[in-house]
């Protein structure tokens, strides 16, 4: 029976997550498997690998093929490395302490470069927050100026509208005043005009 490490596919939608499992090569994705060896989750940054390395490594030296995903995943665990190592242990070409020791250093060194590789992930989304919010400071002071544009323009408006309000009721006053100015003017002509009609 040929067995395999591989995904199996679970979770929603475009948001999938996957199961590391042991697994008859003849059986579907989502089928059956022989063991659960842990959970891969791509939505995260950097990608969460969560896998059972010892019993990984087991099956490994027991003949098991991943694929070529799992191969990756398991190489950058490491536990592809521990493996090599554990075959030169056991054709005797290096002591298991010199294996140990190997591994360890390149545990370290992994560790490091991980640990580099998320501050600077961590300070890429901080610099693009901060460029988001120096964005929406601007986007802001440009409202604010065209909305002390508008509401200046409208201030203008209306200081014109009473004005010409007030000159337009002024104007009836005036004409009215002169009316009345007129019109007693116009009775005396006309008084002098009969008096005069009398007389004569």
């Amino acid at each position: 029976m040929a067995v395999k490490i591989r995904l199996a596919r679970r979770g929603r939608k475009k948001l999938a997550i996957y199961d590391v499992v042991v697994a008859d090569a003849r059986a579907p994705r989502d089928g059956r498997f022989i063991e659960k060896l842990g959970v891969y989750n791509p939505n995260t940054n950097p990608a969460t690998i969560d896998i059972r390395e010892d019993k990984a490594l087991d099956w490994l030296l027991k003949g098991a093929k991943p694929t070529d995903t799992v191969r990756a995943m398991l190489s950058y665990r490491g536990v592809m490395l521990k493996k090599h190592l554990q075959v030169g242990v056991n054709k005797g070409a290096i002591t298991q302490e010199e294996a140990d020791k190997r591994f360890n250093d390149w545990i370290e060194g992994k560790e490091s470069q991980i640990s580099g590789r998320k501050e600077s992930i961590l300070k890429k989304q901080e610099e693009e927050r901060q460029a988001r919010l120096e964005a929406e400071k601007k986007i802001n002071e440009a409202r604010a100026q065209e909305l002390a544009a508008s509401q200046k323009a409208e201030e203008e408006v209306n200081a014109e509208e009473e004005a010409e309000a007030e000159a337009s009721e002024e104007a009836p006053a005036q004409e009215e005043a002169a009316e009345n100015q007129e019109a007693p003017a116009a009775e005396e002509k006309t008084e002098e005009a009969s008096e005069e009609k009398k007389e004569g």
